[in-house]
């Protein structure tokens, strides 16, 4: 990514994916340096951690690869929480978000999340303190425009999808630009494109997910750009480089 002048990779930078698992030798993933766990919970609703982080189903291979293309220089960090059926919990979400943010990960995707309020205090304790640590947490926002968590958190990046979002651009619905009563399902967040690459399988509409991954290879970049910059500013340095859009005129 091109950065005042000079072009980072996102070397130096940690990326933690927090998904299905990644599978390391996804040819898309060629010289990324992978490494990760996995993360169950016991009987006693306790995080149990331990060394496997295969990938079962590829949802998480696709987010990685997607980061990787944007930020290749970046180690990424495989945090599985999802099995063969995508099936999940808020609980694992926030033990993969302590752990990635415990590991030292400087960036955390979470292509996901959840519509139980219930557990949005859990994750915003998590979120917070990985906020604190210097951590940028990435979360995908609901594609109907529904509560989602963490995406709806203020310690987290919510990040949206339009199928006419224009690839390597995104915007930021500014709150005074954008009421809520007007966009209560994007004010406050990022909006980038969704589309895979077209290398593998065709040029195809994954969402919000897929976006997330996409923007979250650009923080990657900004953090290499400005090694001593906190959370709060790398955030800040994406809401200048982004576009706002006007409704009236669509994306392009």
């Amino acid at each position: 990514m091109r950065y005042l002048g000079r072009n980072y990779d996102g070397t130096g930078v940690t990326i933690a994916v927090i998904d299905s698992g990644v599978n390391p030798d996804d040819p898309r993933l060629a010289g990324a340096e992978v490494e990760g766990w996995g993360i169950d919970l016991t009987a006693t609703g306790h995080a149990q951690l331990h060394q496997h982080f295969q990938d079962e189903h590829g949802h998480g291979t696709e987010i990685a690869a997607a980061v990787h293309r944007i930020a290749p220089g970046a180690r990424i960090v495989a945090v599985k929480i999802m099995g063969a059926k995508l099936h999940s919990s808020a609980d694992l979400m926030a033990a993969g978000i302590e752990s990635a943010a415990r590991s030292g990960a400087h960036v955390i995707n979470l292509s996901l999340g959840t519509p139980n309020m219930g557990k949005a205090l859990l994750l915003r304790d998590c979120c917070a303190q990985a906020f604190d640590r210097g951590a940028v947490v990435l979360a995908a926002a609901h594609p109907r425009g529904e509560r989602v968590y963490p995406a709806d958190l203020p310690e987290t990046v919510g990040v949206a999808s339009d199928p006419a979002c224009p690839p390597g651009r995104f915007f930021y619905f500014d709150p005074e630009r954008f009421p809520k009563k007007s966009w209560p399902s994007l004010t406050e967040k990022f909006l980038t494109s969704g589309q895979t690459d077209g290398s593998v399988g065709g040029s195809k509409y994954r969402g919000s997910g897929l976006a997330t991954a996409h923007l979250s290879g650009m923080v990657a970049c900004l953090r290499q750009a400005m090694p001593t910059v906190d959370a709060v500013g790398i955030v800040e340095r994406m809401r200048e480089r982004a576009l706002v859009p006007y409704p009236e005129i669509g994306y392009a």
